[in-house]
């Protein structure tokens, strides 16, 4: 029976939707080829199954074919897969939004993976870039006869018998004057490569095969090698080095979720907002923005999240926030604390190497995410100063040696085991730390910007947790005072030092403090210490102005009795002598720039001279050397 001519109107579910589907539905033109060449994988993914229930003729394998016809302007996709009947082509075509594969699925029972989505939709994008489009199909159940349809993106169509003598669809575009660029075979393999490049039916341009096919994701990690994983790195982010670690995802329910993220070696700031992981349909590209899938802090991964049971919208290029995408979201984070373990259990000189470019994602994390907190909260390493050889839980990578803070507790005297000493800034705070290592104390270190945020949020969750810089404050292991002997007037030599270098500071905001620190001449000469709490006020008030955190105005100064240059200082001063009519002995007067000089110094350990100070500090080293060469000669 041949098929009866007809001419008519798209039926359209809702009044005046077609110009829609034409002009905004999809954000890029450029996505018409990922949906046409989707619809034919679906196409060939029916003509399978239909063929496995005896419906319809098996057929050559399966391929996607595009030919470019520079001459007409057409650009046209072919598939071998199972066709339409003239009945078919009303229904899914003539009628916009009807879903053909989840008939399809709903008469042969199968898993919805193998069907990509909705022929009807994903086919008028063709008229974004077509004046006119051209069906001719030709279904390959028994008997049945070659179909062409056409339509000039009104709603009015017609459709004709056709003359393809083989099973299978060809959509042929005539393209807009402004869309001649996809009839450059450049720009078509970029968008192939973009959008198709992992489908499992190979799509050829002037039979080349353009796509790879192969997505490692699809299968199971037992079948891929360690080289699997890497050359899927490259591939996917080319002149990147290798990845650090990787996480293969697998499930079936209660959704369906494959995929393979990359923890990549942070080579600079990484991006928090948007993210690299790239998002795919049943193996067809569909979005490298995942924030709403992803939790924020795992954004910074790479890879590929292949779902066919992510919400999208109706072009496919946005994602609808449900209670199903927050589970994938806690699933993949699940996933990703489960590698973290087994690799700190199995290998945990590796993940000792790679702790520092996993620090932020497990710390942050952490932060955000309750759940996660849970799961890593053994895994958060810190560098220490402890040493391997004498404490076998410790680990070991690039030359550091990293302690959690449950096995740093365990180290410590019952007097200490809630203080936990840490240093922000190896140079900076040189001399105080020098000074509780030369005591047999171990210290963390916690040097990263992120650490200023981290540590206050393990001191809320740990109410048993104290974290004490350094520099904070020094108690009593560190001080070996001896009873002093005081003057004729009454006064010991550390009130003498107190007096004598309150002066030369005259500086009301600065609190002198005078002990003696074990170590001797070892031991620093002046310290600067910033009591915990004002230090941290001072660094919240630097982070929210957007500047660096400098010495704050309130400090104390703690000079060191025994070092031999206080102790200079001091004979120094009990040697000056009163002049007449009030003025300043040399001895005394040398005494005031040598206590101001000690001050400078201990300013300029910490970083504590603004540049504008550097130089009157110069000025005032430069006027002092002379007076002590002088003195000397």
């Amino acid at each position: 029976m041949a098929v009866a001519e007809e001419n008519g109107q798209i039926q359209i579910h809702t009044e005046n939707i077609f110009p829609i589907i034409k002009k905004a539905v999809y954000s890029g033109h450029e996505v018409f080829l990922r949906e046409l060449v989707s619809n034919g994988v679906d196409a060939i993914s029916k003509r399978r199954m239909a063929s496995i229930a005896g419906d319809c003729s098996e057929g050559d394998e399966g391929v996607i074919q595009i030919r470019i016809d520079r001459s007409n302007k057409t650009l046209t996709i072919s598939d071998n897969g199972i066709g339409m009947t003239a009945d078919e082509v009303k229904r899914y075509i003539n009628q916009v939004a009807f879903s053909s594969a989840e008939d399809f699925l709903e008469k042969y029972k199968q898993d919805s993976e193998a069907i990509i989505g909705h022929f009807g939709l994903g086919f008028y994008s063709s008229f974004m870039v077509a004046e006119r489009v051209e069906i001719s199909t030709r279904s390959a159940r028994p008997e049945s006869l070659p179909v062409h349809w056409s339509c000039d993106g009104s709603p009015s169509y017609s459709l004709t018998e056709g003359n393809r003598d083989q099973p299978g669809t060809d959509i042929i575009l005539h393209l807009l004057e402004d869309e001649l660029e996809y009839l450059e075979p450049s720009r078509i393999k970029t968008l192939i490569n973009t959008y198709c490049d992992f489908m499992a039916v190979p799509v050829q341009l002037e039979g080349e095969t353009i796509n790879k096919m192969n997505a490692p994701w699809r299968s199971s990690a037992r079948e891929l090698q360690d080289q699997d994983y890497i050359d899927l790195y490259h591939y996917l982010y080319p002149f990147q080095g290798d990845p650090l670690l990787w996480v293969h995802l697998n499930t079936d329910y209660p959704y369906s979720l494959q995929g393979i993220l990359f923890f990549p070696k942070q080579t600079g700031r990484a991006d928090w907002e948007k993210g690299d992981i790239k998002l795919y349909c049943n193996q067809v590209f569909v979005s490298d923005s995942i924030k709403e899938v992803v939790p924020r802090y795992l954004l910074p991964l790479r890879g590929v999240l292949d779902s066919p049971d992510i919400p999208l919208n109706v072009s496919r290029s946005a994602l609808q926030t449900d209670r199903r995408v927050r589970s994938i979201g806690q699933f993949v984070s699940k996933k990703v604390a489960d590698k973290l373990r087994d690799l700190k259990k199995d290998n945990p000189n590796q993940y000792a190497e790679a702790w520092d470019a996993l620090a932020p994602f497990v710390k942050i994390g952490a932060m955000e995410d309750d759940k996660f907190s849970e799961q890593v909260s053994d895994l958060i390493l810190f560098q220490t100063t402890a040493k391997k050889e004498e404490n076998e839980d410790l680990l070991e990578g690039n030359g550091r040696t990293y302690t959690t803070i449950s096995s740093y507790r365990t180290r410590q005297t019952s007097e200490s085991q809630k203080r936990i000493l840490y240093c922000t800034d190896e140079i900076a705070q040189a001399g105080a730390l020098s000074l509780w290592k030369s005591q047999g104390s171990e210290v963390l270190f916690a040097e990263t910007v992120l650490d200023s945020q981290f540590i206050p949020w393990l001191e809320s969750k740990e109410n048993e947790l104290t974290f004490q810089r350094v520099d904070s404050e020094l108690d009593s292991s560190l001080q070996d005072d001896q009873p002093e002997i005081s003057d004729q007037e009454g006064e010991t030599k550390s009130e003498s030092l107190r007096t004598l270098i309150k002066k030369a500071l005259n500086n009301d905001k600065v609190t002198v403090q005078v002990q003696s620190l074990k170590g001797g001449a070892d031991a620093p000469a002046a310290l600067i210490l910033l009591p915990e709490q004002m230090r941290r006020m001072n660094d919240i008030g630097a982070l929210m102005e957007q500047r660096l955190p400098g010495l704050p105005d309130y400090h104390v100064l703690l000079v060191n009795r025994q070092h031999p240059l206080v102790e200079a200082l001091l004979n120094l001063e009990s040697g000056s002598v009163v002049i007449a009519d009030g003025a300043t002995s040399p001895s005394h007067q040398l005494a005031v720039d040598l206590a101001q000089h000690l001050y400078d110094l201990a300013r300029l350990a910490v970083n504590g001279l603004e540049p504008a100070e550097l130089g009157q500090f110069q000025s005032r080293a430069t006027l002092l050397m002379s007076s002590l060469l002088r003195r000397a000669a």
